[in-house]
């Protein structure tokens, strides 16, 4: 995987762009910009990895020809990581690792490859904005030993350095309302470098319980005693709507769903 990667963005722009995005859709190769104050620096390549039917085959990379396999690859071993790591939470909630299994499975997952090059200037320029992930979990490939990501705590902003042969796992905000806020999202960005480049491989989780993004109903009842739901509940066909409206007005989006 971490091979397939570095020769895919060693390519020269024209191979690169035999994947490119079109214009009806978002996933493929190319410079997905956020309109902030800093530039975003970095070139990516987007996909929908799961369920497999719902994957666009020709926006798969086969240049160089083992990414393809790789990518393939890759998903299948982190899908199976994420159902271990979702059935120890469950543990840890005291809830039947069904009831939170159960809101992920033959959801739909995807893959953002990032290549972030160096840049002179990098305080004119941002990887990645600051923000906590929309879904319901991540897990963060190093692809190289390059820092660049961060995590916000106490107000201030400490580095997460790539360790070898581990992984970064962040709890999305879907997540954080299923668990009632006991595993909670992590606001996080990535800062460029002047003189090295860095490289990513992250996949992403989708989640909801009966096509809703809420509590889960058995994590109230056995914490119950009487514990209150901390978070409404909100369709998932509304969710990110809504949470696009609150980062756009610079509001906080679970504190915007707090009860």
């Amino acid at each position: 995987m971490k091979d397939s990667t570095m020769q895919f963005f060693g390519l020269p722009l024209g191979r690169k762009n035999a994947v490119a995005v079109r214009a009806d859709g978002f996933e493929g190769y190319g410079h997905h910009y956020s309109r902030m104050s800093k530039l975003d620096w970095a070139e990516s390549v987007i996909l929908i990895t799961q369920p497999a039917e719902d994957r666009n085959m020709d926006l798969w990379p086969t240049d160089p020809p083992m990414f393809k396999p790789a990518l393939e690859e890759y998903s299948a071993e982190v899908t199976k990581l994420m159902r271990q790591l979702l059935v120890s939470m469950a543990l840890d909630l005291g809830v039947d690792e069904k009831a939170l299994t159960g809101a992920f499975e033959g959801k739909r997952q995807s893959m953002a490859i990032h290549h972030y090059p160096p840049c002179q200037h990098p305080e004119k320029v941002i990887g990645n904005t600051a923000h906590t992930d929309g879904l319901g979990l991540t897990v963060l490939l190093h692809v190289d030993d390059t820092p660049g990501l961060q995590m916000l705590r106490g107000g201030r902003w400490f580095p997460v350095r790539p360790a070898a042969g581990a992984l970064v796992v962040n709890v999305g905000d879907i997540l954080h309302i299923l668990t009632n806020g006991a595993y909670r999202s992590v606001e996080h960005r990535v800062v460029v470098g002047a003189d090295r480049g860095r490289t990513t491989a992250v996949v992403f989780q989708d989640a909801s319980v009966g096509g809703m993004v809420a509590p889960l109903p058995e994590l109230l009842v056995v914490n119950g005693g009487g514990e209150k739901a901390r978070y409404r509940s909100i369709p998932r066909f509304e969710y990110l709507k809504v949470r696009f409206s609150a980062l756009a007005k610079r509001k906080g989006f679970l504190d915007s769903l707090k009860l």
